[in-house]
């Protein structure tokens, strides 16, 4: 199998710049590799390729854009719904979700290309303006702010810093909701393949179309080598990172939020919450990428993680010391 050129993956979200070079083979997060090896377990997710329906002449909808456009709908109606029982206005809100969103979706974009794949850019500037090829969660993130900035710059001058809290707090709180979806359209596509493992919440490499799945990223990362005969990966699996991801939203961090909002929470309590949960565990999983851009040994992503987690640390102690005077 090292020798052999493996077919592109089907229908994948990520785009011919899904890999690149750098992170070292051995770098698994503690006991999902080697305990559970020694266990005997065996990957319990099969591999299922993405869904897609083809509607007419070049017209396909894939899983992945259909469950992102739910998630957006879903966040959408959740946030708008929020902030009017906190007393906000409605319609303001709205156009302030706009901004947030178009800015988030470009910069997004943007910075996949820039942070992670700047040798392409520069081969095909038009890679640029191509913003459904390849996006970033913490290029979406830093967007977001930046629409959110334009909006209150230009839009919303009049909108005083405690209501301008208010409603970042509002999109904080619903942001687990409408991310825990959009993590869904993750799974379904694939579009974040780990490392190979024998972790029981892998996906299976049993078929031959997953083994294909998984050998044409290694490929693209140069690591072609590192794989097991066939025989020996088709009992193995690998970390999709975008199902952890859901699972950390479904199972930890939306009941955490839940629970929290059980009483009321001043502003900016989950503008502050949603980094410190999400962040540290984001940053574990950064290490089981195949192959992102590295630099010193972590991904752009990782290094957007520590500034939003410091961020967000100095905001929790600079509201507490306020609140503290008062």
């Amino acid at each position: 199998m090292g020798g052999e050129k493996a077919p592109p993956p089907r229908s994948p979200r990520t785009s011919r710049f899904g890999s690149s070079k750098g992170i070292p083979h051995a770098l698994n997060l503690p006991g999902l590799d080697t305990v559970q090896c020694r266990r005997g377990c065996k990957p319990l997710i099969p591999y299922v390729p993405q869904p897609e329906y083809h509607l007419f002449g070049p017209i396909t909808v894939h899983a992945f854009g259909a469950i992102v456009a739910v998630a957006l709908v879903v966040g959408w109606r959740m946030a708008v719904a929020r902030a009017r029982t906190k007393g906000l206005a409605a319609d303001l809100f709205q156009d302030l979700l706009l901004y947030v969103v178009l800015s988030g979706f470009v910069v997004a974009h943007l910075y996949s290309v820039l942070a992670y794949f700047p040798r392409g850019a520069m081969e095909d500037p038009l890679l640029l303006l191509k913003f459904w090829d390849g996006i970033s969660s913490f290029g979406g993130f830093a967007g977001g702010l930046l629409g959110l900035w334009l909006f209150l710059r230009f839009k919303a001058r009049d909108v005083d810093a405690a209501a301008r809290l208010q409603y970042l707090d509002v999109i904080a709180y619903i942001f687990p909701f409408a991310w825990a979806i959009g993590r869904v359209a993750c799974t379904v596509a694939h579009d974040h393949p780990g490392t190979v493992t024998t972790f029981p919440l892998g996906i299976s490499l049993k078929s031959p179309e997953a083994q294909a799945y998984i050998t044409f990223f290694y490929q693209e990362s140069g690591r072609l080598a590192e794989l097991p005969p066939r025989a020996e990966l088709a009992k193995m699996a690998f970390h999709d990172l975008g199902w952890y991801e859901f699972l950390y939203m479904a199972c930890v961090m939306i009941p955490a939020f839940l629970a929290l909002d059980r009483k009321p929470r001043p502003p900016p309590f989950f503008l502050i919450a949603f980094p410190l949960f999400y962040v540290p565990a984001r940053f574990l999983l950064d290490f089981l990428r195949i192959g992102d851009a590295r630099y010193f040994g972590l991904t752009p992503g990782q290094y957007a993680g520590i500034a939003i987690f410091l961020a967000a640390v100095f905001l929790g102690i600079r509201h507490t010391r306020r609140e503290a005077k008062e």
